[in-house]
């Protein structure tokens, strides 16, 4: 069997071909010669050896022009990587995080009552999308008029092709006008600052390779922003919708939200699990790994199947079965390790809220199947529209 992560059919249900990969090539090398781990234990080994599977050539199978993209930390190994998110964690610390739940709140109800006065609507563009990107964004300090815009072209950037070269020319262009657009608030911020993230990112002394004092490049602060803003929308975006859709296929367990909002939290964590937002990490060796018999050579990219992971036989009792009061785990819906998602606190708290109010104000929703549309992007799964009717 063979793992295409760029095939549209794939897309709609990869978790047949994970179930294969582990139980039959746990260490699987396609025939262009990258390599994939899909065991449970092998993925979050590797999440804890950064310096082994380095994140520095980036982190999918298709490759980006250096060019459009900014230095992020994503793509740092430590040191660099320690350095750079401490820096900007300060912006997530549990006090900054906890003080945004009114603010979320309010946001919450403000695009629902949007998509209540139609009578429903597409629920990524009226809601799941709206929430994070609006919240995300003042952190940041770009204007409301801009929001929307720039949350389109994000979207834009996550189309992918089935066959080479991958990425289409919109997208590409959709990196551009972003790029574009961060670059043109430096200077505005310079001369208005406004106490948001990128102000206080422009104005901020960081220690130099000398050991001196020194202000972050633009191209530092461009990383930043440009991270955190399409981090920042888009998992919880595909989270939300992707609630929306296992709720509606799984009544039980949206009876459970609707009896007791407590079992909200767990259910944040089973949809992470049952589908990541994120399918994979790629990282690239450093020195050659010896696995289940099989040797991956240094220079290879390797990618951590974290979708597949989190559906693995061995660390989950029925892992295909949809089940908000699972328990605890070491979960790896937000990766693990150095690289755990900066914004995890953020995001588990926007999607509690979001489902709580959902819950609230539309218990009996209905998501029209027919007209729902999947991402098609190697290491997202998640939907480009789900209509719905409240």
């Amino acid at each position: 069997m063979e793992l295409n992560p760029f095939s549209h059919e794939f897309h709609e249900d990869p978790y047949p071909t994970y179930r294969w990969l582990r139980d039959h090539a746990p260490v699987y090398r396609h025939a262009d010669g990258w390599y994939a781990l899909s065991r449970y234990d092998d993925v979050l080994w590797a999440s804890q050896q950064p310096r082994l599977f380095s994140s520095a050539e980036g982190t999918t199978l298709e490759k980006v022009d250096a060019a459009l993209m900014p230095p992020m930390i994503i793509f740092m190994d430590p040191p660099m990587h320690d350095r750079q998110r401490k820096l900007v964690s300060r912006a997530f610390t549990p006090r900054a995080i906890s003080d945004l739940e009114p603010v979320i709140r309010a946001l919450a109800n403000r695009f629902l009552d949007d998509l209540g006065t139609g009578g429903g609507g597409d629920f990524i563009e009226e809601f799941s999308g709206r929430l994070p990107n609006n919240v995300i964004m003042e952190l940041i300090g770009v204007p409301e008029a801009d929001r929307d815009d720039l949350r389109h072209k994000m979207d834009a950037t996550l189309d992918r092709l089935e066959e080479p070269p991958y990425i289409p020319e919109h997208a590409f262009q959709a990196m551009i006008d972003m790029h574009q657009y961060w670059a043109e608030q430096l200077p505005v911020k310079r001369a208005n600052p406004d106490g948001k993230l990128l102000s206080r990112l422009l104005d901020v002394e960081v220690e130099g390779d000398d050991g001196e004092p020194t202000r972050l490049a633009d191209d530092e602060v461009l990383g930043f922003v440009q991270l955190i803003g399409s981090a920042g929308t888009e998992t919880v975006t595909k989270l939300l919708a992707n609630a929306a859709v296992l709720f509606q296929r799984n009544p039980d367990q949206w009876q459970k939200v609707l009896d007791d909002p407590a079992t909200i939290p767990g259910a944040v964590e089973e949809i992470l699990r049952f589908w990541a937002p994120s399918q994979y990490q790629g990282r690239v060796l450093t020195d050659d790994v010896t696995l289940h018999g099989e040797t991956i050579p240094t220079g290879a990219r390797v990618l951590l199947l974290t979708g597949s992971a989190n559906r693995d036989e061995r660390a989950y009792p029925d892992p295909d079965r949809f089940d908000i009061e699972r328990g605890e785990h070491v979960a790896l819906g937000f990766g693990h390790g150095v690289h755990f998602c900066l914004g995890a606190s953020l995001a588990r708290l926007e999607s509690r809220i979001a489902i709580e109010e959902l819950a609230r104000r539309f218990p009996d929703y209905r998501v029209d199947e027919a007209g729902v549309e999947r991402v098609h992007m190697s290491n997202v799964h998640g939907f480009k529209r789900v209509p719905v009717t409240v």
